[in-house]
């Protein structure tokens, strides 16, 4: 697939970006690169591939979950501006 300075200048009234005439050409050729690039990876035969989830086979380490701080809700929220019912109450933004 190859894109003219047509396809350039609406593909640029619909991103809603402004192009003049002189970067048209330069803007097509990128972009004309990309579109290369993308049809030289889908000719790629990935048949039998198996996904990965990471670039590297590697494990995390897991830890236990398990709470390590105590809880200090009642301290916080005796120092808050507004609460009500062990909620923070704070003002309205949209009307």
């Amino acid at each position: 697939m190859s894109l003219t300075q047509a396809d350039v200048r609406r593909i640029a009234r619909l991103a809603r970006l402004q192009v003049n005439d002189t970067e048209v050409a330069e803007v097509e050729q990128k972009l004309n690169g990309i579109l290369g690039l993308i049809e030289q990876l889908q000719a790629i035969d990935t048949e039998g591939v198996e996904p990965m989830s990471h670039a590297r086979d590697v494990a995390l380490r897991l830890r236990e979950d398990v709470a390590t701080e105590t809880n200090r809700r009642a301290a916080f929220q005796a120092v808050a501006p507004a609460v009500e019912d062990g909620l923070y109450l704070v003002p309205k933004v949209i009307e």
